[in-house]
């Protein structure tokens, strides 16, 4: 069986190539993937390839690289000894952007009847999201910035509000992302960058500024212009994490105000069911329930499905600032049918 994949050969390098599969081992499943959600920071660095030395991008990013790791897929065929998992069920892994994917059965998740490929494939982000959250410890009526309002900004904004905010203070450049932030309960929305929203931050809070402000741009010189948000004792979360923190600065009043910065990644949520609450399956079955309540909406932050095969156009889109108010998936089947050609490439 030949399946196409996306992969990044070298820095600022976009292929669509295609590669034999073959069947599912013992404890293993063949899915055949219907949408792959693009991550535009993580991945978008990823294709630069601009890394400080000794950081966990440096480690991870290994050319060629294969991104992505957000899909919903259907199982084609099980291997000897699965069990828990057939032919037709729909799945969601982590898995990068391709056809075709081999997984253990621990590694494909089976999907519940009434949660779409289109809410499915926004788990992996909303685990990194939580894991921001969890490690904002927001408390009943506590005020929360929000800097950068791409896929997993629109998240935190809903979990803020399920944690207890008061006031969500939504802050961007991008209209679009503010109208979605405000269908998703932001109680402000500010059309600025960090670094000049600091006085209607103060306005808007009779000059106490905010408990707790998440950085998601990912932007080394977010972080000197996101402490200026914070009231004396406030809390900010890096839950943007730069390929570059060299070019970081904290900026004035880290310590005349006592101000707390935290790092937030993924990997802090933990793998093993028995481990607490921030584990993945806790995580992602409280999402599941969320989406069935209505008090968490997904499916409609995707602005956009193109097909694998304008990969190569897509990111070059998203790299000279024309990202969608949303997250965009590759849609495959959209796929050209019958034989794989040559790959295709393009810097």
């Amino acid at each position: 069986m030949k399946s196409w994949f996306v992969e990044f050969p070298q820095p600022r390098e976009v292929r669509v190539d295609s590669e034999d599969v073959p069947p599912p081992g013992a404890g293993e499943v063949l899915c055949r993937t219907t949408l792959s959600l693009i991550s535009p920071g993580t991945e978008l660095a990823c294709l630069r390839g601009d890394f400080d030395p000794g950081t966990n991008w440096a480690e991870w990013v290994q050319y060629p690289f294969r991104p992505g790791y957000s899909m919903a897929g259907v199982v084609e065929a099980v291997g000897p000894g699965v069990t828990g998992l057939r032919p037709g069920d729909r799945v969601q892994s982590y898995a990068p952007h391709q056809e075709f994917v081999t997984l253990t059965e621990k590694e494909a998740r089976l999907l519940p009847d009434g949660v779409s490929d289109e809410e499915a494939v926004w788990v992996p982000l909303v685990v990194t999201a939580a894991a921001g959250a969890a490690r904002a410890a927001i408390t009943m009526g506590e005020s929360v910035a929000v800097l950068g309002l791409g896929p997993v900004g629109q998240l935190v904004v809903q979990y803020a509000l399920a944690h207890g905010a008061s006031r969500v203070v939504a802050i961007d450049t991008d209209a679009r992302r503010l109208d979605l932030a405000r269908e998703h309960g932001a109680s402000d929305l500010l059309r600025l960058n960090a670094g000049e929203a600091v006085p209607a931050v103060a306005e808007l809070t009779g000059g106490r500024l905010i408990d707790v402000v998440f950085d998601v741009t990912g932007s080394p010189a977010v972080l000197a212009q996101a402490v200026r948000l914070a009231r004396t004792l406030g809390r900010i979360v890096l839950l943007g994490d730069t390929p570059t923190p060299s070019r970081q600065t904290l900026g004035p009043g880290v310590v005349s105000n006592s101000l707390t910065i935290l790092g937030a990644h993924a990997d802090i949520v933990s793998d093993d069911p028995s481990a607490g609450p921030l584990n993945r399956d806790a995580i992602t079955e409280l999402y599941f329930r969320r989406l069935a309540s209505g008090t968490f909406r997904t499916a409609g932050m995707i602005s956009g499905r193109v097909s694998p095969m304008d990969a190569a156009r897509v990111y070059a889109g998203l790299r000279d600032g024309g990202a969608p108010a949303g997250a965009i998936c590759f849609d495959w089947s959209a796929l050209p049918s019958g034989s794989h050609p040559a790959r295709l490439e393009e810097r």
